[in-house]
This record gives C-alpha cells, sequence and structure tokens, in this order.
C-alpha cells in the first residue's frame, strides 16, 4: 500500500481572530518541506475549513487560533469531519492556548498543539512524523493506493 504526492496540509484561521502571521511563517515552512499547503485566510467557519481539507483531499488540517475560541472551533472542526466521514484527517493546532486547555483539546481528537515559541521546525517535523505515517500506514486510508 503505498501513497503518492506530498503530504497536503489546509491551515486555517478560524472565527474572528485576525492575526496570521504565524499561521503565515507555519505554512510558508510547511511548503518549504515539500508539502502541499492551502492557506484558506481569515475568518473561517468550521464548515469552510473542512469543505476545504475534504475538497482538497487534504492530509491534516492546521488550526491558528489566538481569540480565545479554541475549545470551541476546535471540537466543531472535529465534529464535522466526523460527520462528513473525513475523520482520517488529522488536526493540529496553535496560537495562545492555556496549558489547562490542551489535554481536554488532545481527549477531543486534536493530534497535537504547539503553544507559543514553539519552533517552526518542530512543527515541520510533527507533521512529516505524524502525518505521513497514518498517510501510509492507516487502513482503509481514503488516499491510498488500492
Amino acid at each position: 500500500m503505498g501513497v503518492h504526492g506530498p503530504i497536503r496540509v489546509v491551515v486555517a484561521k478560524p472565527g474572528l481572530d485576525g492575526h496570521d502571521r504565524g499561521v503565515k511563517v507555519i505554512a510558508r515552512a510547511l511548503r518549504d518541506a515539500g508539502m502541499e499547503v492551502v492557506y484558506t485566510g481569515l475568518h473561517q467557519s468550521p464548515e469552510q475549513i473542512v469543505d476545504t481539507a475534504i475538497q482538497e483531499d487534504a492530509d491534516a488540517i492546521g488550526l491558528s487560533i489566538l481569540s480565545g475560541a479554541h475549545n470551541t472551533l476546535f471540537a466543531r472542526v472535529l465534529e464535522l469531519l466526523r460527520e462528513r466521514d473525513a475523520a482520517d484527517i488529522t488536526v493540529f493546532g496553535g496560537g495562545i492556548i492555556p496549558d489547562e486547555d490542551i489535554a481536554p483539546l488532545r481527549e477531543l481528537g486534536v493530534a497535537a498543539i504547539f503553544t507559543p515559541g514553539a519552533p517552526t521546525g518542530d512543527v515541520v517535523r510533527w507533521v512529516e512524523e505524524h502525518v505521513g505515517a497514518a498517510r501510509t500506514g492507516a487502513e482503509g486510508d481514503r488516499k491510498a493506493e488500492l
């Protein structure tokens, strides 16, 4: 079983958060590492993000939130992925997320949370290792070659 092409990542700024410098840095680093990256832009609804991820046949969604709405918005993205039979898309996030919110978000299904100061290279390596492994190792993966 093999997967062709680079890892595909949708990066998004859900909600009303208007600060996008960090997500643009991450998007560029992922692209420079050879991944296909779609940046959805500011003020995206969870529905728009999930629609884009499915349309783009994404392997992962990276969410960046500085507004404090991470619990609600991350949960909604995960819920929509399950409803649309796309729960195999890995969700990771970053931004201003209090330490006490990280464990509950992980329990919901967020694969990783990167807090301010996390080196960009750590995010890239995590995506390469975890998303890349999930692509090639998941039974029934919709991107897998038959």
